[in-house]
């Protein structure tokens, strides 16, 4: 099939790649987010998706929005069979939906309806889910209620962060994502609804809402600090200090809430139940470092807590 694949950061690179290295598809174009700027020398940044794109000789479009009229008539110039999605990052309408014959077929990362939204992974590790998974669907006006064509299932591991658990379910998805596009390709293959029980939503995950509650019990606190790791990043208040977090592993140690015990073998705080040990901190302006090496240098007065 003649497909255009939509997509911008770095899990939705190994579907295109697939997509690109497949025998029966053929990418004749790819959409993804407008370049930014970053750095001190505000340097232009394609994304993820644009620069293997480049790197094949494949066109790259890049609308604001997908309602561009310039983007919608290029769009139907090209003409592709399916759309295959993942991870874009805008809002898709129906009359765009509709260019392609066999429609637009989006990789999620959860195991539909579970998870709908724009942070699947992140909300499976805080929620304690066992197993997660990623499923195609064809892509609706709704959020993520499309018919489901397939799934595949991931165990979700005691120490995965988000980061991790991202990067294996982008591996299996890429798979499921050309053999849902095969059996389309093959007529073999009709999407089913979604059922209307178990729906949850997974909205985007805002820098204050990684701010770590240390009132919580100290499972939660661990898979809050790992669902949002590595982005947006854990972070609290010791004194007057904004301090990242990364993952933490529980102990027997028992301090109240918030209450900060700084040992030769670590850096405890303590939860709802018992303490835990930090393992990396990155304080304002510098680079992650154990956090052990970090509370010898800030000499913290026995009074200060984490917030």
């Amino acid at each position: 099939m003649r497909v255009v694949f939509a997509g911008t950061p770095e899990p939705a690179v190994p579907s295109l790649r697939r997509l690109i290295e497949s025998a029966r598809h053929d990418v004749v174009a790819v959409v993804t987010r407008p370049d930014t700027t970053a750095g001190r020398g505000r340097k232009t940044v394609r994304s993820a998706v644009g620069q293997l794109a480049d790197e094949h000789g494949i066109e790259v479009l890049t609308p604001r929005s997908p309602r561009d009229p310039d983007f919608i008539a290029r769009l139907t110039a090209v003409a592709p069979d399916c759309c295959p999605v993942v991870a874009y990052g805008a809002l898709i309408p129906q009359s765009v939906l509709d260019i392609p014959v066999h429609g637009w077929v989006n990789l999620h990362f959860s195991l539909l309806p579970a998870w709908r939204g724009a942070a699947p992974v992140q909300a499976a590790l805080a929620a304690g889910d066992e197993i997660t998974g990623a499923s195609t669907f064809r892509l609706e006006a709704g959020l993520d209620t499309g018919p489901v064509y397939g799934v595949v299932t991931e165990t979700i591991r005691p120490t995965d962060t988000a980061g991790d658990l991202l990067d294996r379910l982008a591996d299996a998805g890429a798979v499921l994502l050309e053999s849902t596009l095969d059996g389309i390709a093959d007529g073999i293959l009709d999407p089913a609804p979604q059922s209307a029980d178990g729906v949850s939503l997974a909205p985007k995950i805002t820098v204050d809402a990684a701010r770590v509650t240390w009132t919580h019990p100290a499972h939660v606190v661990d898979r809050h600090i790992r669902a949002v790791t590595p982005a947006p990043g854990a972070w609290t208040m010791i004194g007057d200090l904004r301090v990242k977090l990364g993952p933490v592993t529980s102990t027997d140690e028992t301090l109240e809430p918030g209450e900060i015990l700084a040992r030769k073998d670590g850096l405890f705080i303590g939860t709802a139940t018992t303490a835990v040990r930090l393992g990396t901190v990155q304080p304002p302006g510098k680079k992650a470092m154990a956090a052990a090496d970090w509370v010898r240098g800030a000499r913290l007065d026995d009074k200060v807590r984490a917030q």
